[in-house]
């Protein structure tokens, strides 16, 4: 097993570019954890620019298939929510979900909102492989404009 899992990072390359390293972060960041993938990819791409496309396909990858978990955690804790169903905003947000449907998920690279929103998504029960793929539109995108604009717009820091 020890052979198999050091093949696997090797593989990765963590040692030497740190892509494995970003997928965890990303995957964790993604789910109701507050951890930011960000840094990690700035730093990564800093150090190894010619990493662009493989490190926005990793984040996206690690953070979208923590959007899934998320998506999973949600579908499974329907039964705990009950005691919140008579609150107006959770009825209105709860409309404008089911109104929306899984588009809703392009918005889960938002901060604060962007992750309890794929909980949602699977504690309505929406379709999950349109959630994964609205989820995936929206974190490329969310990864692809903010590493563009740290390394090239304003590569001396916002």
């Amino acid at each position: 097993m020890q052979t198999w899992l050091t093949h696997l990072l090797t593989l990765l390359a963590l040692p030497e570019f740190g892509l494995s390293t970003l997928f965890v972060i990303a995957f964790v960041s993604a789910t109701l954890v507050p951890l930011g993938s960000e840094p990690a990819l700035f730093g990564l791409l800093k150090l190894n620019p010619d990493l662009f496309w493989p490190a926005i396909l990793v984040a996206t990858a690690g953070n979208t298939l923590g959007g899934a978990v998320s998506w999973w955690m949600g579908l499974a804790s329907k039964h705990l929510v009950g005691k919140y169903r008579s609150s107006s905003t959770h009825t209105r947000a709860l409309a404008w979900l089911q109104r929306i449907g899984p588009r809703a998920c392009l918005l889960s690279w938002l901060p604060i909102i962007g992750d309890p929103l794929c909980a949602v998504a699977g504690w309505l029960k929406l379709p999950f492989w349109p959630c994964l793929i609205y989820m995936a539109i929206g974190k490329l995108a969310r990864y692809t404009t903010l590493t563009v604009a740290l390394l090239w717009v304003f590569p001396g820091g916002l």
